[in-house]
């Protein structure tokens, strides 16, 4: 049992270091936000994350934005601000329960913001452009992708933005083919924390998130800690695990950046009956 134990965590980083793919894609052509957990309360309106996560989304026109309600709360997705006359103009999502989920389609350029009629201290807004431009009508950034592997064969990916100094970097976790997937996400940038977003919740294995603005254009290092399968427990799954990236940016300059997957570096039980842990 030791050495099985040894050699799938061997092929967990093989894996992993083999997933790593710089890649370059349609930067906003899709993009999914989810309210804070707990935002039906007052109080995420004071965090740096806010209600609504990303808190600003950007999408391309012609894009698809999703509205995934990952809380426990029903909540609507309404474009406009509590106090306007006629909100929901440009889109009105109605109540949407909990673990459901709200598509829209841009047909036009600008700023839409939106907040939640239940909870009117929610709010949000999303960017539209153009395909393959930012605001500055620059060529957009190339984007990241990396891999790494659960010892129960779940496949993690991520998908970040560039570390910009002052910019605030976009992080997306997903977990294949899974759903209601629980889990930490901690990122930390020359040793200093920049985001610590526990018990997030994928209701369909992905997630949104979103750093504080960074202080530099430095590396840096996102933790990913499984807290198991399901909504409600017993949770299901290798939980505690962990699964590291230490992001590299290369030569490219600020267009593209490669992202080294550690992989598994947790000490897990393999079975409660056996009451093996396997040794690394």
């Amino acid at each position: 049992m030791k050495t099985i134990s040894s050699l799938f965590v061997l092929f967990a980083i093989v894996a992993g270091l083999v997933a790593i793919t710089p890649a370059a894609f349609a930067d906003h052509s899709e993009v999914t936000v989810i309210p804070a957990s707990g935002s039906g309360a007052p109080g995420c309106e004071e965090t740096a994350e806010g209600c609504y996560i990303p808190k600003e989304a950007t999408v391309d026109v012609g894009g698809k934005v999703i509205f995934s309600n990952t809380d426990t709360a029903a909540h609507t997705f309404t474009s406009g601000a509590a106090t306007d006359e006629t909100p929901g103009e440009v889109f009105n999502s109605s109540l949407v329960m909990a673990g459901s989920s709200y598509e829209w389609t841009p047909t036009t350029v600008g700023e839409v913001p939106y907040f939640c009629m239940v909870h009117p201290w929610m709010v949000g807004l999303i960017v539209v452009q153009e395909a393959g431009t930012e605001d500055d009508g620059e060529e957009i950034h190339t984007d990241a992708t990396a891999s790494g592997m659960l010892s129960d064969g779940t496949k993690v990916s991520i998908m970040t933005s560039a570390p910009t100094s002052g910019e605030k970097m976009e992080i997306t976790v997903d977990f294949e083919d899974s759903e209601h997937a629980n889990y930490d996400v901690m990122v930390t940038q020359n040793g200093a924390e920049v985001l610590n977003d526990m018990a997030a919740h994928a209701h369909e294995g992905e997630g949104m998130h979103e750093t504080a603005p960074l202080s530099s254009s430095d590396p840096v290092e996102i933790t990913i800690t499984f807290q198991g399968y399901g909504i409600n427990d017993p949770k299901t799954g290798p939980i505690g695990e962990q699964v590291v990236f230490s992001n590299i940016v290369p030569e490219f300059g600020t267009v593209a950046m490669m992202i080294l997957a550690v992989a598994i570096i947790s000490i897990v039980a393999v079975t409660a009956k056996s009451k093996v842990i396997p040794r690394f």
